[in-house]
């Protein structure tokens, strides 16, 4: 049997790895980077609406004024446990969102990379379910206000402090803003973390 040239000289012909290579592509990185800069403005809107909740539930405070100094009725957040849990959840579901900017801003330098992704998927799922929790709280404690419950002899008040009752439910709808921007934020990680 003869020997061919190429197998005489130790060289043989290298298999043909160019249909390998091919499949094996790198991940699309202009699309994750403009998931990456979706992510950052969504999370600067929820920080927007969780802060502004909190500052609207913080402030919500009504006197009634009555003919003596020594009779008023005052309504305030805080003679609320409902409440009071929602200025503290929303608080720190604002202070996160601050302090996460940073690290999204590093998922738009760098859109490949998964750390900085995957921990802030994992810590803006504590912080919606965290942010409804409190909203769900609040909605039940506004609902109470406008309706009362006949059961229990419980009065409708939002009658007598009409501008509590307000600034309390706008509260409620701001949160519950937060809550769904932060969930189409996680939905948005969800596919940057896809490798294709």
């Amino acid at each position: 049997m003869a020997e061919t040239k190429a197998s005489a000289k130790g060289t043989a012909p290298l298999l043909n790895y160019s249909k390998a290579v091919a499949a094996v592509e790198p991940p699309n990185r202009g699309a994750k980077k403009g998931l990456a800069i979706g992510d950052f403005v969504l999370r600067l809107c929820a920080l927007g609406a969780a802060l502004g909740a909190t500052v609207a539930m913080g402030t919500a405070d009504q006197l009634l004024p009555f003919f003596t100094q020594f009779l008023q009725f005052e309504a305030q957040y805080d003679d609320f446990d409902a409440f009071r849990f929602f200025v503290m959840a929303l608080g720190i579901v604002s202070c996160y969102l601050l302090l996460s900017l940073p690290l999204s801003i590093i998922c738009i330098i760098r859109p490949l990379a998964t750390t900085p992704r995957l921990s802030l998927v994992i810590f803006d799922s504590m912080m919606a379910a965290l942010t409804i929790a409190a909203g769900s709280a609040s909605a039940s404690m506004v609902y109470l206000a406008h309706n009362g419950n006949d059961d229990v002899n419980w009065l409708p008040f939002c009658q007598q402090f009409g501008d509590f009752c307000q600034s309390a439910s706008g509260a409620v709808i701001g949160s519950l803003l937060a809550a769904a921007l932060l969930l189409i934020i996680i939905i948005l990680s969800a596919f940057a973390l896809k490798r294709n």
